[in-house]
């Protein structure tokens, strides 16, 4: 709402500001001096004041006008010294006339300004739970007083702590003020701290493509962007393996593409995860004497569920026993049709090593490029992401910025999550300082309060002090928000979330011990989708549950599923931070059902696995009369004596279990804890080998 100054009022009503301040310290509107600012609402109420007559006192109007007039006439005709005087008395019989007016006026105007006040206390926004003190301040009341109503109303609430809107409004009721519930909209608005004004179209100018590599280890993809840029990375990562994500660019008939070298897909998953997307294009490197292994089918999903375009590059082509027709068809059956079959993704066969075909897949992410129509504005304030941070010992806290959006500057104050500063200084992918960088342009940034997470957005603001409160106001929130964690998606509660219609897609991941395995449990959940749900097996695999199955999962809100198979510790525990849902099965039909009874609202799984160690197999002996005994080594937790146990193989469970008996060199022992060794006999079972895990573990009854 614009405002108006103290004079520029004045002015306009033809008096002078003393009096102004004057009337509108009358009227309860403080205000300090001349130069203090007015509402327009207040400004018009002000006018209304000054210039409006009431009809009841036309009389008066008539009778003070009519002296006025004459007393302008006389004026004219007299000379200067006597109109002077005149003038004095007319404006002081005008101003005597006038009092009982602006009395009423200023009644008027100050029951209008309270009504007005009055109005707007009557009516606030609260979201879905208030602190206690905070609705007292809310309500203008004292917290012992609010505390008495919660007593009376059976809710025993101390000034600090939570209660939900229904409680809130039920109180507000009877101090005659309404509480309204802020939606999920609002709520979003008020988390976008930044307000990030949209581009006008003619200002767009085209930018640069963002292109991701991805694909299975050793297909060649820092090769073929060792060939690309035509510089020697690879001898520089420790064993040839990409260990962190990096950003280049390359030239290619005046046009530039921005390349970003990533550990894998586990990276583009983060991101996305936190709802970064910074790819335009995805390249993904399938070797073409091995075919379509499991992380490219990883990448293929990845890539899809993020809706970015995809380019085929089919390496090593140079190699005997390359065949690209069979990885065209090993493709077509994970649903990526080449063009020249028939589909709308580009293949291009080339060799990193020798250098074949190079341009023409640069020349292809070019014509991608083009259909996508990527465009940005370069004159306005920088908006970007976080491609990689860490800790530098001697620079503090730095940051791999790809910018998107605007112009990043040297000294420009930046907001980067919960993080903040002013930016020192600007390195490119050459190693060189930079002191501006424009759209789609990767830059190492220093200056920050604290390192970044990658994919945190990064945003230009105007100054320094306007970035440490946003960062503040972060952290705060992200407080709140682990006081009350995030509900994932589970079958526990998968019908209480189809009921209030949260979910609408079932998104699964199915991992077992064979791939016939995963075609069945994929087929048999697909005939569970219902009108309400629809069951989708976003992806499948063979081996044990990992890290990797984990973040998709929470990047698509998703269950895991585990048939034969068990989750590596790593995984275990990522499940457990990021809340993912990890149910594992030995017979197939059970899975099934498990989330056909979730779907209708009768699951009620009367047990809950309780992990309580591992234990590395490093011997076996044979003994007469137990059988064969594992001589093991206590690598995580403890075993216990009456545990059952899990042999698992490579991540494929073998055999569960009993143990028979536990020793600690010949004495029976109750449990063995974390780095010691012991001597474990499993209950009618010998086929124990040396490298497998024994996994303890205990069944607890889950209270509903």
């Amino acid at each position: 709402m614009s405002k108006l100054r103290v004079y520029q009022l004045a002015k306009e009503l033809g008096i002078s500001s003393k009096e102004l301040i004057e009337k509108l310290n009358d009227l309860s509107v403080v205000v300090n001096n001349h130069m203090s600012t007015l509402e327009k609402e207040e400004a018009n109420l002000i006018i209304e004041l000054f210039t409006e007559k009431p009809d009841e006192n036309a009389a008066s109007k008539n009778e003070v006008e009519e002296p006025a007039k004459a007393s302008v006439q006389s004026v004219e005709k007299n000379e200067a010294p006597r109109q002077d005087k005149k003038q004095k008395r007319g404006n002081k019989n005008k101003h005597g006339k006038n009092d009982k007016i602006t009395e009423k006026k200023d009644a008027m105007i100050e029951e209008k300004i309270n009504q007005q006040s009055k109005k707007e206390e009557q009516e606030f926004q609260i979201g879905e739970k208030i602190v206690v003190k905070d609705l007292a301040d809310l309500l203008k009341k004292n917290v012992s007083e609010i505390i008495t109503k919660l007593i009376q109303q059976g809710v025993m609430a101390a000034m600090n702590q939570e209660i939900d809107f229904e409680t809130a409004e039920g109180i507000a009721k009877g101090y005659e003020v309404v509480l309204t519930q802020k939606s999920e909209e609002t709520s979003e608005e008020e988390s976008s701290d930044i307000e990030i004004p949209e581009d006008d179209e003619k200002d767009l100018k085209p930018r640069p493509p963002v292109v991701t590599v991805m694909g299975h280890v050793d297909h060649g993809k820092t090769s073929l962007l060792d060939a690309i840029r035509k510089t020697k990375v690879t001898e520089r990562e420790a064993g040839g393996i990409t260990q962190h994500i990096g950003a280049s660019e390359v030239q290619i008939n005046g046009k530039k593409i921005v390349l970003l070298d990533t550990p894998g897909h586990e990276a583009f998953t983060a991101m996305r995860a936190r709802g970064a997307k910074v790819t335009d294009i995805a390249i993904l490197v399938v070797a073409a004497d091995d075919g379509v292994m499991p992380q490219t089918i990883e990448a293929i999903n990845h890539a899809k569920a993020a809706g970015v375009p995809l380019i085929v590059a089919i390496n090593k082509i140079d190699k005997p026993g390359a065949n690209s027709d069979r990885v065209k068809q090993e493709l077509s059956e994970h649903g990526v049709l080449i063009e020249e079959w028939g589909g709308d993704v580009i293949a291009v066969a080339v060799s990193a090593l020798q250098g074949l075909n190079i341009d023409e897949l640069l020349e292809m992410i070019l014509l991608v490029a083009e259909m996508e129509e990527l465009k940005a504005n370069p004159n306005r304030r920088a908006v970007g992401t976080v491609v990689e941070a860490e800790l530098d010992k001697g620079r503090g806290a730095v940051a791999t910025i790809l910018v998107q959006n605007g112009t990043l500057k040297v000294g420009d104050s930046v907001v980067i999550g919960t993080s903040h500063g002013r930016i020192r200084a600007m390195v490119n992918d050459k190693g060189k300082r930079v002191k501006i960088a424009g759209p789609s342009t990767a830059v190492e940034i220093t200056g920050l309060s604290e390192v970044p997470e990658a994919g945190d957005q990064l945003v230009a603001v105007a100054d320094d002090k306007q970035a440490r409160t946003i960062a503040e106001q972060r952290v705060n929130r992200i407080k709140e928000q682990q006081l009350r964690a995030t509900q994932r998606v589970s079958l526990d509660a998968l019908y209480s979330q189809m009921q209030t219609g949260e979910i609408k897609d079932l998104n699964i991941i199915v991992k077992a011990d064979v791939q016939g395995s995963v075609q069945a449990v994929k087929q048999s959940l697909n005939k569970l989708s219902t009108d309400k749900v629809v069951i989708k097996p976003i992806h499948g695999g063979v081996g044990a549950i990992t890290e990797t199955d984990v973040s998709l999962a929470s990047a698509s809100n998703a269950i895991i599923i585990g048939f034969n198979v068990r989750p590596t510790s790593n995984a275990s525990s990522l499940a457990e931070k990021e809340n993912v849902d990890i149910r594992t099965y030995r017979v197939i039909y059970n899975a099934i059902e498990d989330i056909e009874a979730a779907m209708k609202g009768m699951l009620d799984p009367e047990y809950k696995e309780v992990q309580l160690g591992k234990a590395e197999v490093r011997a076996t002996f044979k003994v007469p009369g137990l059988g064969l005994i594992a001589g093991c080594y206590v690598i995580e937790g403890k075993i216990l004596r009456s545990a059952k146990v899990r042999l698992v193989r490579d991540g494929i469970v073998i055999h569960e279990g009993a143990i028979g008996s536990l020793k600690r060199f010949k004495d029976d022992v109750r449990e063995v804890a974390t780095g010691y060794e012991c001597g474990i006999g499993i209950d009618n079972f010998n086929d124990v080998k040396e490298g497998d895990i024994i996994e303890a573990f205990k069944m607890e009854e889950i209270e509903r």
